[in-house]
């Protein structure tokens, strides 16, 4: 038995239902704090976008979004993408390391470079060089495709080029024709193997590289991306190593080439301690570096910078404990008194946040088909005289139960129900009373569960009642797809109602997925500050469509989904929002048809239509069909070929 405090009470009971509000909504899914203030929920009850445009407060239901999407065509579900927010992320990003370099008197300046890797999509890359060129902000390639897509992307030759990841002979040629264009390309070594292949390539090409080295920390660091970090992180040059290129770029007269510290200590790193430990271990080897002759003048600190998924700011996975001033704050003061004690010039910073810049920016939008309740169907008010005498003891048990007795109850009610299962399997009941059985059953859960705020201690057992009695939503999602870190690392996406947040969440829910895989779950969420494995919804109404938003999806999401059950790509709608509260739809991409996917695992819609045509051909001369079905057959089969691949109402 458990002793049950208050904190049990607010996990195990439903809130207080009386007097709901927006105000109480925002509070249940805690969207001021894991939004960073970019949503809020209004008077109406509705989700809101927030910013500050001109000077001026703006408000934008989602849902007149998603309105204004459907009447263009473009249906559920759809990820919403908002230009306004990438654009907001670059310049607070940018604007924050300025006003700590400021504050501390730093004496050099701050670029940013944003991964591709993290959102590939072309719209999203194209807006990140668009709007940061007035702070110079780069790009990072981890391949030749993504440098091919940087060079010809950026314009502004003061943005960095970070090249990570191994190269070849034809990526550093890439490398070094940007050179020649005047960009500031810089070679990150992740292996000695690549330096031969460089001092070779930029000889021929009579070009002088700019080379950087990346460290392989002792540090380590919080969080699920604990293991990037620390002596056997699968990237970066030992300190042996390190000394071989500083020696191998001295005999090949290069070491002036030298010029960028490189270190990356995770994806997502929830306490500001481990970044600050990092960068001071960071700036050790800097000062050594500089010292055996080379120049330096740019360090890189990579990703790390956090999202708070949950909104509970600590140092959980999914969280974090610091602000971006903070962020900023800590690692340009670090550098600055490293540095300064060896009497070593301020570099550069660069950092390689990704995911804190376009994760605000994408929602998924998804509507809810159908709903499966964990409840009974029907409980007669008296059983036949020739029942089953395990149905009487269930019947006892539902009619007898108090919260002095749930324990007992609860114990009756497995028994008896095991008991009903064992004799159908054996055949000696029928399904109805197999049916009536697991109706009671269901019965006396949902009683015990009601009256467990009138127990004083609850038994362990029934401390995941509400979990075992929530309701199962079917959301037109494909997870694998469009949410894949929720399935892979069971990583935390805040995911609330867009709409009919004044009225109250009544129901505990998970939500599932259109896929016919039992892992295509979310069952794990960010609620009021804490992680549950429930989510309160709205019960459905009627006809009427009930929209979720998942949101803080734009980072590596739309990159990473697969094709599980051929689900492909959602449609795309991307807006931007203006001072006086309106907003453009300035690009809307449809999904994915199942002639797309279909063709993405060879096979090809032209080949597929003429199978089939000589399918139904072979019913038409066997007489199954006629030559007017056939034709409609055929019309059919065309038209789900260009068809969206979710469900359409």
């Amino acid at each position: 038995m458990a002793l049950i405090g208050d904190n049990w009470r607010e996990r195990l009971n439903k809130p207080n239902f009386e007097n709901w509000n927006s105000q109480r909504s925002a509070e249940l899914y805690n969207v001021r704090e894991w939004s960073a203030g970019y949503f809020d929920v209004n008077q109406d009850g509705l989700v809101n976008c927030n910013l500050s445009i001109d000077g001026n407060k703006v408000e934008v239901p989602l849902l007149d979004i998603v309105q204004g999407s459907r009447e263009r065509g473009m249906d559920m579900p759809m990820l919403l993408r908002i230009e306004n927010l990438l654009d907001e992320r670059i310049g607070k990003l940018n604007q924050a390391f300025a006003h700590a370099i400021d504050k501390t008197g730093y004496q050099n300046h701050y670029r940013g470079v944003f991964p591709i890797k993290v959102n590939q999509q072309c719209h999203v890359i194209e807006e990140i060089a668009n709007f940061g060129e007035k702070y110079h902000h780069g790009l990072e390639a981890g391949s030749k495709a993504e440098l091919m897509i940087a060079i010809s992307t950026l314009e502004d030759t003061q943005a960095c080029i970070i090249c990570n990841g191994y190269k070849d002979e034809e990526f550093i040629t890439l490398g070094l024709h940007a050179r020649q264009l005047g960009y500031q390309c810089f070679f990150v070594l992740e292996t000695p193997a690549e330096l031969p292949i460089i001092i070779k390539r930029s000889q021929e090409m009579g070009i002088r590289p700019l080379i950087g080295v990346r460290l392989k920390l002792s540090s380590k660091v919080d969080g699920y991306w604990k293991d990037d970090s620390g002596d056997r992180s699968i990237f970066g040059l030992s300190t042996s190593q390190l000394v071989d290129v500083i020696d191998d770029l001295r005999r090949a007269d290069m070491l002036d080439c030298l010029q960028l510290l490189h270190f990356h200590l995770g994806s997502q790193i929830p306490n500001i301690r481990n970044i600050r430990t990092g960068v001071l271990e960071a700036c050790r080897y800097y000062i050594d570096i500089v010292q055996e002759g080379a120049p330096l003048g740019y360090i890189d600190l990579g990703g790390g910078l956090a999202v708070d998924y949950e909104g509970a700011r600590t140092n959980d996975t999914h969280s974090m404990n610091y602000s971006l001033d903070e962020y900023c704050i800590d690692i340009v003061e670090a550098i600055k008194e490293t540095l300064d004690s060896a009497d070593v010039a301020h570099p550069v910073i660069v950092s390689e946040s990704g995911r804190a810049t376009v994760a605000y920016s994408s929602v998924l939008l998804f509507n809810i088909l159908d709903v499966n309740r964990f409840e009974p169907k029907f409980i007669p008010e008296s059983l036949d005289p020739e029942c089953d005498e395990n149905l009487v003891g269930l019947e006892a048990a539902y009619k007898s139960l108090k919260p002095r007795n749930v324990q007992e109850c609860y114990n009756d009610a497995i028994y008896y129900r095991e008991q009903v299962r064992t004799l159908f399997a054996r055949g000696l009941v029928n399904l109805r009373t197999l049916a009536q059985a697991e109706d009671f059953y269901l019965a006396i859960l949902n009683r015990i569960k009601a009256l467990l705020p009138q127990v004083k201690r609850i038994p362990q057992e029934l401390e995941s009642l509400s979990e075992q009695l929530a309701d199962i939503y079917y959301g037109n999602i494909s997870i694998f797809q469009s949410l894949p870190d929720a399935w892979a690392i069971d990583q935390i996406f805040p995911i609330m109602p867009i709409h009919r947040l004044n009225e109250a969440p009544v129901r505990d829910a998970i939500i599932a997925d259109q896929t016919c895989d039992c892992d295509g779950k979310i069952n794990k969420f960010a609620v009021n500050g804490n992680t549950q494995n429930t989510l309160p919804l709205h019960p459905l109404s009627g006809d009427d469509e009930y929209f979720l938003g998942a949101f803080l999806v734009g980072a590596y999401q739309e990159t990473l989904g697969d094709l599980h059950n051929l689900f492909g790509d959602t449609n795309v709608v991307s807006v931007r929002i203006h001072a006086d509260g309106s907003f453009d739809y300035v690009d809307e991409i449809e999904g994915d048809t199942i002639g797309d996917v279909l063709s993405y695992v060879e096979y090809y819609p032209k080949q597929i239509m003429d199978n089939f045509r000589r399918n139904a051909e072979r019913g038409v001369r066997s007489g199954l069909i006629n030559a007017a079905q056939r034709r409609q057959m055929m019309s059919d089969f065309n038209a789900s070929l260009s068809g969206y691949t979710y469900y359409e109402k």
